[in-house]
């Protein structure tokens, strides 16, 4: 039996640190933070896009049944018979006309109009409104959805109503945008 005193001779070391991994290791890290900056940006504008839609589609008209919408025409413009030919068209469309009238409320109306409206008709007023652009909205105090569309001196038939085309393109971002919310 041999006994082994002697041990394997020990490499020296060179004081030199193991730069070459260090260096790839920095590299890394930097790429993988690179990575995560870019990953929670694109995450915060897509935020900011659903959020901008989901407003949108908060501002855009509630799309009714115009048959559930009952409306009140009235003329505040020195054109006779032009309520009644809105009226008319309105009740083409599928509306509901309770009344045709000239306007006795006594109550200055300018441009194109006004929808009239309480708090409980605010939806079904932005709903009318698309039909007839331009015209303002005015809140009162009734307690009912009943809305009256109010026909100013610069309304002109059929031009200041909205075409069955432009009306239909109006309401179709408000589907649309609501799925995504």
């Amino acid at each position: 039996m041999t006994l082994r005193t002697e041990r394997p001779p020990v490499r020296a070391r060179s004081g030199r640190r193991p730069l070459p991994p260090l260096i790839f290791l920095l590299v890394l890290a930097v790429a993988a933070l690179g990575v995560w900056w870019n990953v929670f940006r694109q995450d915060a504008e897509q935020r900011e896009q659903q959020e901008r839609a989901c407003a949108s589609a908060e501002a855009a008209p509630p799309a009714l049944d115009p048959a559930t919408v009952s409306v009140r025409v009235f003329n505040a413009s020195e054109t006779g018979g032009l309520a009644q030919q809105v009226a008319d068209e309105l009740g083409n469309r599928g509306f509901t006309v309770a009344e045709v009238a000239n306007d006795s409320s006594g109550r200055e109306v300018t441009g194109v109009g006004e929808v009239r409206h309480g708090p409980a008709g605010d939806e079904v007023a932005r709903f009318l409104a698309v039909y007839m652009p331009g015209a303002e909205s005015w809140e009162d105090t009734r307690a009912t959805q009943q809305v009256d569309l109010v026909l100013g001196p610069e309304f002109t038939f059929p031009d200041s109503l909205a075409t069955p085309e432009a009306v239909e393109a109006a309401l179709a971002p408000a589907t649309d945008a609501d799925a995504d919310c």
